[in-house]
């Protein structure tokens, strides 16, 4: 089995879609950067490999007991192996994944550019694997954006693009239907004639729509003012907004 050595990781947990798993150059400094002493690498078809990208569905059993205890880490100069752990390529790009002892891709990260480079060079003369996928087919929904919504974001703009979606879904549930007419008004002055004429249902769902499209200044400003006061959202927020510090 092929295999990477002294690997660069940078795990970003319950990561359901391949947006949520940062490319290299938008690593920042308070990353909790690690290092594999050595991990398989596996050369899969584009289906099996955007299955497990793009999911945290059940891996394919027959991958997970080719690579059982396959992945190292030094500690003390001691190596420990990792149970479900591997580099996966499609002969594209390469990124990695940690099932944390499960049978789902629980964390995933991807490589940096000469690793990724030497992963790709390496699987140059093989054909690519293929297994049978178990888990069901992916659907998209406004909590996990279809990959198009966030085409051309930064690191930031994506992370708080998926932050707004969850803060206009919890308007859903508040006491006062009536607040999605006011925030729809809100990002949209201009189409405050409209939205008199509407129900607190049509307009949550014209907010929704409208906000799912690009990213600016209006949806960040949007985004701040819904999540001031729902703690849990606003401690993202705040530490989503903190300068970046680049690795």
């Amino acid at each position: 089995m092929l295999a990477l050595y002294d690997v660069w990781v940078n795990w970003f947990d319950g990561a359901e879609n391949g947006y949520d798993v940062p490319l290299f150059h938008e690593w920042r400094k308070d990353d909790g950067i690690e290092l594999l002493d050595q991990t398989p690498l596996l050369y899969v078809d584009d289906k099996t490999f955007d299955y497990v990208l793009n999911s945290l569905e059940v891996m394919p059993r027959k991958m997970l007991e080719m690579i059982e205890d396959e992945t190292y880490v030094k500690k003390n100069q001691v190596r420990h192996s990792i149970k479900y752990a591997a580099a996966l390529t499609n002969g594209k790009t390469t990124f990695l994944f940690d099932c944390l002892g499960y049978d789902l891709p629980v964390k995933k990260s991807r490589l940096i550019p000469r690793q990724e480079r030497t992963s790709l060079e390496m699987i140059d003369k093989f054909e690519p694997l293929t297994f049978e996928l178990e888990g069901e087919e992916k659907v998209h929904h406004h909590l996990s954006l279809d990959p198009m919504y966030m085409t051309g974001l930064t690191r930031r703009e994506r992370q708080l693009k998926s932050l707004l979606m969850m803060a206009i879904d919890q308007l859903k549930l508040a006491d006062h239907p009536e607040e999605s007419k006011y925030w729809l008004t809100e990002f949209r002055p201009d189409l405050y004639n409209e939205v008199k004429d509407m129900d607190s249902n049509q307009a949550w769902n014209k907010l929704l729509n409208l906000t799912m499209n690009g990213w600016s200044d209006s949806h960040q400003n949007l985004c701040g003012k819904l999540t001031e006061n729902q703690p849990f959202l606003k401690t993202i927020w705040d530490d989503e907004m903190k300068p970046v510090k680049k690795s």
